[in-house]
Parts: structure tokens; C-alpha cells; sequence
């Protein structure tokens, strides 16, 4: 009897690619997502394969826990992203990422769950002094979002030691790969460089684009969320990633296109490098996706990119207002 899934934030970038691969694998899914950020139409290919529910996480213990009889893993993948609208909002962050999260727990706790793994963040880690990143390094959030999403990795593993269950942390570093959101806010370098290259626009280059990021393709965090779901591992904390780090101008030059430099962002890390040690020792994963070659895929289907917002400096300026107003020395002085 094929195990049953349920997957939280199913209709998202990286939770509909992992629902496309518990579908190829067999298993009975249950997808939650409110759609607050996630799309109906990442799941089209799969929609008669799956049991999807409109629902928010934030939602009464009640409302959520009729969706967990017989399940057997729980991903929770559901969460608010982006800096500058936690900046603006952080109530509904903390709200999302953290009382939502306590809800997933405390009804996985309830059916003595076999499997939980929450998607965590690299952002926990704000400006690390130690390259590479391992899980061992110190924690300091620069924003909302960083710190609601490591607030709720703290309740994961505190559930794990407390009421003994079988919880994972997988803390994502630069997710890029089909259906990255292409709508919202302001945020992930792909997703803005893919736009204003579709629609023959400038790259926006932030600062003297020296800084690197260590980018990891959807399908090999898919493959480490599985690894991490079937291993016999529990209360532990993994770094995902690549393990290698590329600079913004490579970025921008293998994407190709002409390129326009706005100012450098406070908060945000020089570098971005993972160490990756523990989870290839722990869980014998290891990124097979080559950032060229997901770049070249990424660019042959650059159409999915035709209607999302092309951002240019001054609309960029415009939006990330509050993040300079809050963020840096000026005014923190």
C-alpha cells in the first residue's frame, strides 16, 4: 500500500515540483495551500492525480486536522517569502510562518506522525562569518522573514526533542528552476533577471554584482527532501544547496543581456557558500544539476517568464524603500 503525503504549500515553486515527483513515485497526495502565492496551474498536469484543498494553515487546528487522517509524511512547505514585506507586515509572517507552523506540528503530533520535514532558510544565517555555511554557524536574521522562518524551524526541532517526533529541518539556500514564481514582490534574482530578459529590458545588477549566491535546482532540493523523508534521521538540521558559489555578473552573463548597476542592498551577505558536508555524510544526497545546464533550460522555456513584472531601477528603488529606511547604519544610528 503506497504511502500517503500530505504537502503544504503544494501550489508553490518548490512544492509543486515535489508533488509532480510523489505523483511519478506513486504515493496518495494531499496538497493545502491557500494560494496566497502558489498557482492552480502548477498543478494542471497533476490535478486529477491529487486531492487539493483550498485552506490556510493559520487556520484552527480543526479546520486543517480533518485533512490528516492516515497520512503518513507531512512537508511543510507553506510560508511567506520575501524581505520587504516582512519588513511592512510582520504580523502576517509571524502569523504564517510560525503560528501556522505550530498548527502542522501539533496535528502531525496528533496521528504520532512517521515523517515531518519543514522547508527552513539559508536567510537564518543574515551575514555569516564563516564560509563555508555550516549548520553549526551562528544564527543572526537581518529581517522578518529570516527570523519567522527560523522561529518556526526552532518549534520543529524542539517538538522532535520534546514529544519524540520524527522531524527534519532542510534549510534552502538560492532555489531556482521551473515555475520559480514569476508574480509578488520584488525578490529572487532569477525571477527578475528571467523577466527583464523576456522582455529585452536591462539586468539590474545590485552593487558591483561581485557578490555570489550558492544556487540549487528545484529537482535536486526535491531529491533531498525525499532522501531526508525516507532516512531514519530525525531532529536534525541540513543544508541545501549547491555547495558552490557564483558571482551576480556570471549570473547576468550567462543569462545574457545588457545589464544596469543600482545600489547595494543593507543586510544582505557579500557571499553565499554552503558547507553540504552533512547532508552527503548523513543522507548520501548530492546536487547532480549543473547551474549552467539549469540555466540553459530555464532560458529555452524563458515564455513562462511573458507576465510577470519586469522591474527597472526606479521601480525597484520605489519598493525597496522600506528596506534601506529600516536596515541600514543611517538609520540604525
Amino acid at each position: 500500500m503506497s504511502k500517503t503525503i500530505l504537502v503544504t504549500g503544494g501550489a508553490g515553486f518548490i512544492g509543486s515540483n515535489l508533488v509532480d515527483r510523489l505523483v511519478k513515485l506513486g504515493y496518495q497526495v494531499i496538497v493545502l495551500d491557500n494560494l496566497s502565492t502558489g498557482r492552480l496551474s502548477n498543478l494542471l498536469q497533476v490535478k486529477n492525480k491529487i486531492e487539493f484543498v483550498n485552506v490556510d494553515v493559520t487556520n484552527s487546528e480543526n479546520s486543517i486536522g480533518q485533512y490528516f487522517h492516515n497520512v503518513d509524511w507531512v512537508f511543510h512547505l507553506a510560508g511567506l517569502a520575501d524581505i520587504v514585506p516582512s519588513i511592512k507586515n510582520p504580523n502576517s509572517y509571524f502569523q504564517t510562518n510560525v503560528k501556522g507552523t505550530l498548527n502542522i506540528l501539533e496535528e502531525s503530533k496528533k496521528i504520532k506522525i512517521k515523517k515531518l520535514i519543514y522547508a527552513a532558510s539559508a536567510s537564518c544565517y543574515g551575514i555569516p562569518d564563516k564560509y563555508p555555511t555550516d549548520e553549526k554557524s551562528k544564527i543572526d536574521p537581518q529581517y522578518p522573514y529570516a527570523l519567522t522562518k527560523f522561529l518556526g524551524e526552532q518549534l520543529v526541532i524542539h517538538w522532535a526533542k520534546v514529544y519524540h517526533m520524527p522531524n527534519i529541518s532542510l534549510r534552502f539556500f538560492n532555489a531556482y528552476g521551473p515555475r520559480s514564481r514569476t508574480t509578488g514582490a520584488y525578490g529572487a534574482v532569477f525571477g527578475v533577471f528571467l523577466a527583464q530578459k523576456f522582455a529585452k529590458k536591462s539586468l539590474t545588477i545590485v552593487g558591483d554584482g561581485k557578490q555570489t549566491r550558492d544556487f540549487v535546482h528545484v529537482k535536486d532540493l526535491v531529491s533531498a527532501i525525499l532522501k531526508a523523508a525516507s532516512s531514519k534521521k530525525i531532529g536534525e538540521i541540513y543544508n541545501v544547496a549547491g555547495g558552490k558559489e557564483i558571482s551576480v555578473n556570471i549570473l547576468a552573463k550567462l543569462i545574457g543581456g545588457k545589464k544596469v548597476n543600482i545600489p547595494k542592498r543593507p543586510g544582505e551577505p557579500n557571499r553565499s557558500l554552503a558547507d553540504i558536508r552533512k547532508i552527503r555524510r548523513d543522507l548520501n544526497w548530492k546536487p547532480k544539476i549543473k547551474i549552467e545546464d539549469g540555466i540553459k533550460d530555464l532560458l529555452n522555456n524563458i515564455e513562462h517568464w511573458k507576465d510577470a513584472p519586469v522591474w527597472t531601477p526606479m521601480t525597484i528603488k520605489k519598493v525597496t524603500k522600506k528596506w534601506f529606511q529600516f536596515l541600514s547604519k543611517k538609520y540604525l544610528d
